[in-house]
């Protein structure tokens, strides 16, 4: 129970996360300006720390709050000013185009994909070669759409069938309501089938993660980190993708094998089958829902998969910049679906603009390391290296930084 009004404003303040983590971030807040009065450029790393201690807690609190406090400061305090940071963003603004738009975009190409997934599940039998498809797919995918996007269909479909079968599973049929979370009406007979659906389920939709890693790095529009190298290095769609396919090919080629491997010898957990039981179910479901398709959304199918086939030409040719691309295909996927009401528009939005937001924090930080010089010491030590491990070296550099933080902070 609160009793005063500054505790409601401690408890109202970052909202749900751990009390330690407040008080972490708060520290910060006052140690920054006294560090900042004995030396700026150490200020300034503990900017850049700090930043990345947000988005490495990500799960705790989302990163734009605390993150966004901390470049505050670090521009009230003078490591910074605004027109550095308004300077950065425009200088990315493809970057901020490409979310805005892209993400949009493909949302409204979610039935397709949606589709595609199912029928993949239904039709290919073997869990080694079904495994290696969603990686496949998920890699084609996302070269070409929003890697987030197509992950979030993964797991739709995936929870879409898992709800189906608890529902069987507990005695009710397909148009019944019902709590997939609640195992308690589920009868002893299914219990054994659905645990094991589980571990099928789950193994799918890693195998989907890792596709859209694999494939997203590839890309100029692959990842949003691709756009800002692509852009530093003036490479268009082509150029990006055959400078990074002497990488990004072998990668892909090893990522394939280790899925056939981990499924083929049924190491780490893997190689959980899909049961007959709840193929049946999942196969009755589909029929069912085919079923009640009509025409109308059957041609929705159509024009959605017209439009994919015009996204990848006009990336292909790089006929407009991405986020360009990422409009029109708002404007294509909804006007030839019925979809103009402006709160179902609205949606497609919600997932990308958070992040959107996050990135001019991002921007903000990297306004931080250009005007105090922090990394020009590091990156003149790596020069003086031998030009033989001058690469390796930013290699790893890189990849152990952005298993801690974000990819595009770090590029």
């Amino acid at each position: 129970m609160l009793h005063t009004l500054p505790q409601a404003l401690a408890r109202n303040f970052l909202g749900y996360s751990p009390d330690w983590y407040k008080l972490t971030i708060v520290a910060f807040l006052v140690i920054n300006p006294i560090v900042y009065i004995f030396s700026p450029q150490l200020a300034g790393w503990m900017i850049v720390l700090e930043f990345i201690f947000t988005l490495a807690m990500a799960l705790k609190c989302y990163p734009l709050q605390p993150g966004g406090l901390i470049a505050l400061e670090a521009i009230l305090i003078g490591l910074t000013t605004p027109d550095a940071v308004y300077h950065e963003t425009v200088n990315n603004f493809p970057v901020i185009l490409l979310l805005m738009f892209m993400v949009a975009g493909i949302y409204f190409l979610r039935d397709l994909l949606l589709f595609v997934f199912t029928k993949i599940i239904l039709t290919v039998q073997s869990k080694v070669v079904l495994s290696m498809l969603f990686c496949g797919v998920a890699a084609f995918l996302s070269a070409f759409l929003d890697a987030l996007t197509v992950m979030a269909v993964i797991i739709s479909v995936g929870a879409g069938f898992y709800g189906v079968f608890h529902k069987v599973a507990s005695g009710k049929r397909f148009h019944h309501d019902h709590d997939s979370a609640d195992d308690s009406s589920v009868h002893d007979a299914h219990r054994r089938n659905l645990n094991q659906f589980r571990r099928f389920l789950r193994q799918l939709m890693m195998h989907g993660a890792v596709g859209t890693a694999l494939g997203g790095v590839m890309t100029i529009v692959g990842e949003p980190q691709n756009l800002l190298i692509g852009k530093v290095m003036g490479w268009e769609f082509g150029e990006f993708f055959s400078r990074m396919s002497v990488v990004s090919i072998p990668v892909f080629i090893a990522g394939l094998i280790t899925c056939y491997l981990v499924e083929r010898f049924r190491v780490f957990g893997y190689g959980a089958t899909l049961p007959g039981d709840v193929r049946t179910v999942l196969e009755e479901f589909d029929q069912h829902e085919t079923e009640k398709r009509s025409l109308k959304d059957v041609a929705n199918l159509w024009v959605q998969a017209i439009v994919v086939v015009i996204l990848i030409l006009s990336l292909g040719f790089h006929l407009a910049e991405v986020g360009l691309v990422g409009l029109m295909i708002v404007v294509l996927a909804t006007a030839f679906t019925g979809v103009t009401e402006e709160h179902r528009i609205g949606h497609a939005f919600e997932e990308a603009l958070p992040f959107t937001a996050l990135l001019v924090v991002f921007f903000s930080v990297v306004a931080v390391i250009e005007s105090q010089h922090l990394f020009s010491p590091v990156i003149n030590a790596v020069l003086a290296m031998n030009s033989d491990i001058q690469v390796p070296v930013f290699y790893i550099a890189n990849g152990l930084l952005s298993m801690i933080s974000d990819n595009v902070f770090v590029a």
